[in-house]
């Protein structure tokens, strides 16, 4: 057995504090605290109810992943935000009707106690929102620095030992990297200058990232992934992940897909459509916005098909991604799938998927988790981009000379060996010695 990795002990209050208290915060929050009481299992979270194999399959070690590795205790988390709204978590969760409302009256002072700091909000990067709670300053740097202070009053106020935080904000509008990016001092000075190219998600991960404190981003946004906020993280050693919580559709592609490839069964075509009516789809009924939620989905397919090793199966195929602002749907996300598919001999054949999803319930584990392994890996030392996290994202952060994962079963894998790794415990690779 290897020599475990040293990790600082999670003692002391963790602080997760989430950008934006719409539906997956509150959903995540509400959730935490009613599975702290009792009321509710934290269904669909690795870190509470997933297991991890240790040895080979004849030594029956299986123990929960957190009896395994030193993750914050669930009753140690204190939650705290941003919004541009003034509610607190309970009316934020009413409004939101994502929960049950009797759920929600259950741990009612619970929400109240929560309430938002006001916001780095610019429209211009998020145009169909719009609220009052929203910071003023001279110039972005003026922002990121009420931000830093937002940070440390938090901790200090709630006694946190530690704190880690989630992007949980609307998708922003399109942009690609520029010359802003590029550097650490050319992003500063591009905060001094109020520069167009740094949104506000930016803002917000500047401020955690020159704390130290770890950050996940849950959207589609560029947000930290741009050499000035990896040159920030490696210097102040802060774990990062992201982008774009993978929930409804393509969680349902990165479970599918690798099946078909793993069958060598062709595609010609993938037709997605989604309808929605929660804020996430008001805001994707912005073309600009829906353009950078389309670029974070459209990409699963090509890494997982690899066309270039395939191309007899998988190229030129026809994707085809919609979503529509659908407000009677609420939260309740529906994706339809149809895959054109061939078989032996050139024969077509078709896959028919009809998805009825909640979108928050599916984020809210991914929350959670996101918070509870980011916080493990600045313990243990692991600053930068966490890849191994990348089981959770839809278009996840990696090193710019490799290709991104996105076959969930190999981002599972990698996840629970970078476990083993962190413990000190073999991989495990399922050679033929695994039945030895």
């Amino acid at each position: 057995m290897k020599q475990p990795l040293e990790i600082a002990p999670a003692q002391g209050k963790l602080g997760v504090l989430l950008v934006g208290l719409g539906a997956v915060s509150t959903t995540t929050i509400a959730g935490v605290i009613a599975i702290r009481k009792g009321l509710a299992k934290p269904i669909g979270s690795l870190t509470q109810m997933g297991t991890i194999r240790l040895g080979k399959r004849a030594d029956g070690r299986s123990p929960k992943i957190n009896e395994f590795v030193p993750l914050a205790s669930l009753d140690d988390i204190v939650f705290g935000g941003w919004d541009i709204f003034e509610e607190d978590c309970y009316a934020a969760a009413c409004t939101a009707g994502v929960l049950d409302r009797n759920l929600l009256d259950s741990i009612r002072p619970e929400l109240e106690a929560i309430k938002p700091m006001s916001a780095v909000f610019d429209q211009r990067y998020v145009k169909r929102l719009s609220g009052p709670n929203v910071k003023k300053g001279k110039n972005k740097k003026d922002l990121a620095d009420q931000l830093i202070a937002d940070i440390r009053a938090f901790k200090e106020k709630n006694k946190c030992a530690r704190l880690v935080m989630v992007w949980a904000g609307s998708t922003e509008v399109f942009m690609k990297e520029g010359p802003v990016h590029q550097s650490l001092a050319s992003f500063e000075k591009g905060l001094e200058l109020s520069d167009d190219s740094i949104p506000s998600s930016m803002v917000y991960a500047y401020a955690a990232l020159k704390e130290g404190i770890p950050f996940a981003n849950a959207a589609p946004n560029l947000t930290a992934d741009i050499p000035a906020m990896l040159e920030l993280a490696a210097q102040t050693k802060a774990p990062i992940c992201g982008n774009d919580m993978k929930t409804g559709q393509t969680l349902i592609k990165t479970i599918i897909a690798p099946g078909l490839k793993a069958r060598l069964i062709g595609v010609k075509g993938w037709y997605s459509t989604n309808i929605l009516g929660n804020r996430d789809g008001e805001v994707l009924d912005d073309p600009e916005s829906f353009k950078t939620k389309e670029e974070s989905k459209k990409s699963a397919l090509d890494y997982i098909f690899q066309p270039h090793l395939y191309p007899d199966l998988y190229k030129d195929i026809s994707h085809v991604v919609r979503i529509n602002y659908y407000p009677p749907r609420g939260d309740n996300k529906e994706g339809w799938d149809n895959i054109d598919i061939v078989g032996w001999l050139g024969y077509p054949m078709q896959l028919k998927i009809n998805f009825l999803c909640r979108d928050s319930i599916l984020a809210a584990p991914i929350v959670l988790d996101s918070a509870l392994f980011l916080d493990l890996a600045k313990r243990a030392g692991r600053g930068g981009i966490q890849e191994w996290l990348s089981f959770y994202y839809k278009a996840p952060m990696h090193a710019k000379e490799l290709y991104p994962e996105h076959d969930l079963f190999i981002q599972l894998m990698k996840l629970k060996n970078t476990l083993r790794y962190i413990m000190g415990e073999e991989m495990v690779t399922h050679l033929v010695e695994d039945y030895d």
